[in-house]
């Protein structure tokens, strides 16, 4: 899974990045300190691959894996030029989904760059500035396709699916409300990549006291909410200054900071938890002496294409699968334990992988 973070100058974007991140992005209370991406890989923490692999013994456990694109704070007018110009929004092309960092905080030694805090006026700048750039590539592709239109019939196609997502667009609309037709239609949309038409998770960055209570007496925080809700977005509440430090803590000792905070996860976790829910995965699991691991797949996935993320040659020669609840085998101690008491199913093309499943697959190539 990749996200690509978002926000405007000075709202707590990068020090969130470096939190969640480690990466050591820089960060500085002035516009445009991060010029090129920044990218940093995070491990999807998992209880469930950790206990598994003190059971098999394994000699090596790996989580799923989240990559984070941290982009250059854009101002108004970015998508025409202004600040850093759009160079860095292609970079944010090929993200599953994008975190708006918002600022819901008062602070008079951190400059805002519109003079006053506003959260929705600020989700609007960033909104527009994808639009525009998004109408950018409508506009580049409608006059390639335009000159084929007439002699092509796929390019007739296309091109009127252009002109009527353009209109949409023009109109104010982000891509992610359009409705296309029929399947042809949605190949098109898919191709052209567009910002407007991914998923947003809004990072409510709020002052250390409005986070034991989730933001609840933040006005700020409420309106993000109200918006996200009618946007089919999702909002989690952040303090990028107090994930900063526990950061810099070791495992256990986070435990007992958030104690102390009265929380219990980080933003990571919740960040996580609210990628996952929007963009509709679940992790099943593979264990074994050599490695336990887990591996992130959409809601819905089948047996084969399921084993097709570990490798194709899975997937093109599936038989079987065995599959047990991580709970279950857990608790029996063993697959050959579960098997006796009939908690392992031997399941075929059909079937649709569940949360926690451990899966032996079978295949012949």
């Amino acid at each position: 899974m990749k996200l690509g973070i978002v926000g405007l100058p000075n709202v707590g974007k990068s020090t969130l990045f470096n939190s969640l991140t480690k990466a050591g992005a820089q960060s500085a209370n002035y516009p445009f300190c991060t010029i090129d991406p920044n990218v940093g890989i995070v491990s999807v923490p998992d209880e469930r691959i950790k206990l598994l692999g003190e059971m098999y013994h394994s000699k090596k456990v790996t989580p799923a894996t989240i990559e984070f694109v941290d982009i250059a704070g854009l101002v108004k007018g970015a998508s025409k030029g202004e600040g850093l110009g759009n160079q860095f929004l292609s970079h944010i092309r090929e993200v599953d989904a994008i975190v708006h960092v918002v600022r819901c905080f008062e602070d008079s030694n951190i400059v805002h760059v519109d003079g006053s805090v506003d959260p929705l006026r600020d989700i609007e700048t960033i909104g527009l500035e994808l639009l525009f750039a998004d109408m950018e590539v409508l506009e580049r592709r409608i006059s390639k396709v335009a000159r084929s239109a007439k002699m092509d019939k796929e390019a007739g196609k296309e091109h009127a699916l252009l002109l009527r997502l353009k209109a949409f667009l023009e109109e104010g609309n982000m891509a992610s409300g359009f409705a296309c037709d029929n399947e042809d239609e949605e190949k098109f949309f898919a191709g052209y990549n567009l910002l407007t038409a991914k998923p947003v998770i809004y990072a409510a960055n709020v002052a250390e006291e409005d986070l034991s209570n989730d933001g609840a007496d933040n006005a700020f925080v409420g309106k993000v909410r109200e918006y996200a809700a009618a946007h089919h977005s999702e909002v989690f509440v952040v303090c990028a200054r107090i994930e900063e430090e526990i950061s810099e803590l070791e495992e256990d000792e986070k435990k007992e900071f958030l104690e102390e905070l009265g929380l219990s996860e980080s933003g990571l976790d919740k960040l996580i938890a609210a990628s996952y829910s929007l963009l509709g995965l679940i992790s099943f699991l593979t264990a074994g002496e050599d490695e336990t691991r887990a591996w992130t797949i959409k809601k819905g996935t089948k047996a084969p294409q399921a084993a097709g993320k570990i490798h194709t040659d899975f997937e093109r020669g599936f038989i079987k699968a065995e599959v047990v609840d991580y709970q279950d085998l857990l608790r029996e101690g063993s697959l050959a334990a579960a098997r006796e008491k009939g908690l392992v199913g031997m399941e075929g093309k059909d079937y649709v992988v569940k949360d926690g499943d451990v899966i032996l697959f079978r295949f012949n190539v």
